[in-house]
């Protein structure tokens, strides 16, 4: 579901950047599998700002106004994707970086994996047909701070990552566990500076649309769909721009979303080869 958030708090896409590092064969052992709990004493943090790897815990339990982010009891499959955000630089994810002037609007998105009848899965959304921008297109939960959401280089982007879902999805943050952030991104036409959040669905609740104004829908994707390359496409802007794009849950993810799924599936070691000539318009279901 989606709450009256507004629609200019809403992210436009940006281009991602592709690192000489990427093969496009990259295949580990580290595939996602079945679930299985941990209990690793000792992992308990407070955020340090954005660009911390850390998560928090339930609702966003505070301890002395600081959101607490652990590890603890995370599925082993995660692994790989908790390796790749405490090690993943700034450019191997996007070539377009928050301005050194500190301009730009502070937003969030939250990436979400749960766990499904097939394996690991993300949580998505699809903006209302309706919207002026970026209309019909999937997306991360997630949208612009605001102040009650506290200090934009501390506590602040896991606070708006949670609102936005709950306002976005009906997601009850008592049962995410964040684990993870990202480094800023930047997103020029719109001025965003983004900050992925990621979490794990410790306790799924029901989740659907709450303002069809804004959301068409509200979906979970496999990642074994993601990974899979008959599902994989690269898209080509209008403005000439190249992007990765996934095919998938009869949608076409593309911009800024497909671009951090490709980088976590890449740095994960869970991306399988696939054709990068094979191109899917934008307008693909015309």
């Amino acid at each position: 579901m989606t709450h009256a958030s507004n629609t200019h708090n809403r992210h436009d896409e940006p281009e991602t950047h592709h690192t000489q590092n990427e093969t496009g064969t990259h295949r580990t052992q580290n595939e996602p599998g079945t679930h299985r709990t941990r209990n690793e004493p000792g992992t308990h943090h407070t955020y340090d700002g954005p660009g911390a790897h850390h998560r928090t815990q339930e609702d966003a339990d505070s301890h002395n106004g600081r959101v607490l982010v652990t590890k603890d009891g995370l599925p082993p499959w995660l692994d790989p994707v908790v390796h790749a955000v405490e090690t993943v630089e700034p450019l191997q994810l996007s070539r377009f970086l928050p301005p050194a002037d500190g301009a730009g609007r502070q937003s969030a998105v939250l990436i979400l994996f749960g766990e499904g009848a097939r394996g690991p899965e993300l949580l998505l959304m699809e903006r209302a047909s309706s919207l002026r921008s970026h209309a019909g297109q999937p997306s991360f939960p997630g949208g612009a701070l605001d102040p009650e959401d506290g200090d934009p280089m501390a506590d602040g982007p896991l606070q708006a990552a949670l609102r936005e879902a709950e306002e976005e999805t009906g997601l009850d943050p008592s049962g995410v566990q964040l684990f993870g952030v990202l480094p800023k991104l930047y997103i020029p036409v719109s001025s965003f500076v983004v900050t992925p959040v990621l979490g794990w669905w410790r306790e799924p609740t029901p989740v659907g649309v709450v303002d069809p104004a804004e959301t068409a829908r509200v979906f979970t994707v496999p990642v074994a769909d993601l990974t899979d390359p008959a599902h994989r496409a690269t898209t080509v802007h209008p403005s000439g721009h190249r992007g990765p794009a996934f095919l998938v849950e009869s949608a076409l993810v593309w911009g800024f979303t497909a671009g951090i799924i490709d980088r976590l599936l890449h740095y994960a070691g869970w991306e399988l080869p696939w054709d990068r000539e094979k191109q899917v318009p934008l307008d693909w279901r015309a």
